[in-house]
């Protein structure tokens, strides 16, 4: 008897209408961000790198035009904040806000993030926890708690955040950070330092591995305009930044349904948002938490009358 060829299928991945299938793609759940511009959908061998890594750099995505202008904003909003509104003295701010739902940001997120029911071409499948801005002189200390409260991801208790799920074919990344830099990043002199895979780790940290010689701790270099991608379930930590030109914006994610920190915008500036983008800071729940879309029935195979 001959044997069939052994085929790449969907993965499966159930919904909560009667264990039916979850049938609708990451790049179907919202394909414009708020400006209208297009998402930018992850390659295969993006979603191959982070889902093994626990972390993606994207190079060069920013155009000069926009980091000009953004390290002009930070600056002043840095040295002179009396000079900003007040509504826009945060990291999203100005130009600055469009990052927060970038087309590769979107791309990526629907990919790794969104709760397919809670997303629709009028809202986002996922929220916006937290942004910061960080200049490279006022980076904190080395955070050794850091290492000790992070990674093993796969294995945390349901209600942490620091979570990662995967099923043959999907990964899942329940807190997510992603890293804007406007400068060049040297691996040299950045503050960011990270173990690889260690989002998928069965066993604690060794004690040896802590210290910051280890030569497990990785980081990363970039030109300006890039951003950098990580999931918040790896094994993580900060030391004292050298370069004091550095200037990033951090911009943290999570699932509709959890929240981990209080963050919100000031009133005004979430107001004077587009529709779409304000949906980032919509209450966290999942039943229902949806814009012009059909919680119930959108992502199952059976009928509405089932």
């Amino acid at each position: 008897m001959a044997y069939k060829e052994l085929a790449t299928r969907k993965p499966f991945i159930v919904n909560k209408n009667l264990g039916s299938a979850v049938e609708v793609e990451p790049e179907e759940l919202t394909t414009t961000n708020a400006d209208g511009v297009p998402i930018v959908v992850p390659t295969q061998k993006q979603k191959y790198d982070f889902d093994r890594n626990g972390w993606l750099l994207i190079p060069s995505v920013l155009s000069d035009t926009d980091i000009a202008e953004m390290r002009e904003f930070c600056q002043r909003l840095h040295e002179t904040p009396e000079h900003v509104p007040e509504p826009e003295r945060c990291a999203l701010g100005g130009p600055l806000q469009k990052l927060a739902d970038h087309p590769v940001v979107i791309g990526f997120l629907n990919e790794f993030l969104a709760y397919p029911p809670a997303a629709s071409e009028d809202c986002y499948g996922f929220r916006l926890e937290e942004t910061t801005l960080s200049f490279g002189d006022t980076a904190p200390e080395s955070q050794t708690q850091s290492i000790l409260h992070k990674g093993n991801g796969l294995f945390r208790l349901p209600g942490d955040s620091h979570l990662y799920r995967c099923v043959p074919g999907r990964g899942w990344s329940g807190l997510t950070r992603l890293i804007w830099e406007l400068t060049e990043v040297a691996s040299e002199t950045n503050s960011i330092r990270f173990i690889t895979g260690s989002h998928k780790a069965a066993y604690p940290i060794p004690a040896e591995v802590q210290s910051p010689d280890s030569s497990l701790w990785e980081t990363y270099e970039c030109p300006p305009g890039s951003v950098f991608l990580l999931t918040e379930s790896m094994t993580q930590t900060q030391v004292r930044a050298i370069n004091p030109e550095q200037i990033r914006i951090s911009n943290l994610y999570n699932t509709v349904a959890s929240r981990w920190s209080n963050w919100l915008p000031h009133p005004q500036l979430l107001a004077a948002m587009p529709p779409k983008r304000q949906t980032l800071f919509r209450e966290p729940y999942a039943g229902g938490n949806v814009v012009n879309g059909d919680f119930g029935q959108r992502t199952s195979a059976y009928p509405a009358e089932v």
